[in-house]
C-alpha cells in the first residue's frame, strides 16, 4: 500500500469509528492530580479534529476517499442498528407471547391476579410496574398500555383491553387472557412464516450488494487494475461513490419493504 493510501486507510477508519460514537462518550478532561474535571467535550469535536487533520495532510483525491469511507461507515452502522432493533423487537414479541401463556395458565388454575402478576414480574422484570399498579389499586390496563410502548410489545395492548373489559363487565379474566394468548399464538405463527419468506429476500439483497467486490477481485486476478482506476482516477471515484450509494439504497429499500410487510403481518 502506498503512503497516501495508508493515510487514507488510517484516517478513514478513525473517522468512521468516531462518527458512530454516542453523545457523551468523550473522555473528561483531567486535572493536575489526574482527577476528572469539567464536562465532557462534545463527540463531534473529535470528529472535527480528525477532519481538520485530514484536510491538512491529505490531497483532494484522498479526502474524497475519506468521505466515502466515512459515508460507508455511517450507512453500515444505520443498517446494523436497524437489524439489531428488529432482533430485539422479535425477542420482546416472543417474551410477550410467553407472558400471555403463563398468565392464561395461572389464571385458569384459579390463582388470584395479584399473585399471577407478581410471579410474572419475577420472570420478566419489565412487568413489575403492572404488578405494582395492581397492588396499590391503580390503573392496571394503563400500566399494560405503557408497557406496550416497548419495541415488539404492541400485543400487550390486547392484554390491557382484556383486563379493562373484564373489570367493567365482570367477565372471567382467565377466559379473556386465554383468548388473547390463542390469538397471539396464531399471529406468531404467521410472523414466523413471513420472516422465513423475508429472510430469503434479505439474503439475496446482501448477495447482490457483495457481487461488485467479487467482480473487482476477479478483475484484479485477471491482470487488470480496477482498484487503481476506482481509487486513483476522478471518474473512478465518481463510479465508486455512485455504486456505493446505489448499493446501500438498495439494501435500505429492501429493509423498508420488509418492515412494511412485517407491520401488516
Amino acid at each position: 500500500m502506498t503512503e497516501p493510501a495508508a493515510w487514507v486507510a488510517v484516517v478513514a477508519a478513525v473517522l468512521a469509528v468516531l462518527l458512530v460514537l454516542p453523545p457523551g462518550s468523550a473522555r473528561l478532561a483531567e486535572g493536575p492530580g489526574g482527577e476528572p474535571r469539567g464536562r465532557p467535550a462534545p463527540w463531534w469535536w473529535s470528529v472535527g479534529g480528525v477532519v481538520a487533520a485530514a484536510v491538512a495532510v491529505l490531497p483532494p483525491s484522498a479526502l474524497v476517499l475519506v468521505g466515502l469511507a466515512a459515508a460507508v461507515g455511517v450507512a453500515a452502522t444505520v443498517l446494523l442498528r436497524a437489524r439489531r432493533r428488529r432482533m430485539l423487537a422479535r425477542a420482546t414479541s416472543r417474551r410477550v407471547l410467553e407472558l400471555c401463556e403463563h398468565l392464561s395458565s395461572d389464571l385458569g388454575a384459579g390463582q388470584p391476579p395479584g399473585a399471577v402478576l407478581v410471579r410474572a414480574a419475577e420472570e420478566w422484570p419489565v412487568v413489575a410496574p403492572v404488578a405494582e399498579a395492581h397492588r396499590i389499586g391503580s390503573d392496571v390496563p394503563g400500566a399494560w398500555r405503557e408497557l406496550a410502548r416497548l419495541p415488539g410489545a404492541d400485543d400487550l395492548r390486547l392484554v390491557a383491553a382484556a383486563w379493562q373489559l373484564t373489570h367493567r363487565s365482570g367477565a372471567g379474566l382467565a377466559d379473556a387472557v386465554d383468548r388473547v394468548a390463542r390469538g397471539l399464538r396464531a399471529a406468531q405463527a404467521t410472523r414466523r412464516t413471513v420472516d422465513g419468506e423475508l429472510a430469503s429476500a434479505r439474503a439475496t439483497a446482501r448477495l447482490v450488494a457483495a457481487l461488485p467486490l467479487v467482480a473487482l477481485a476477479m478483475g484484479s486476478g485477471a491482470g487488470g487494475d480496477p482498484w487503481g482506476f476506482l481509487l486513483g482516477h476522478p471518474l473512478g471515484l465518481a463510479c465508486l461513490a455512485a455504486g456505493l450509494a446505489l448499493g446501500f439504497a438498495g439494501l435500505w429499500w429492501i429493509e423498508a419493504i420488509a418492515r412494511d410487510v412485517e407491520r401488516s403481518a
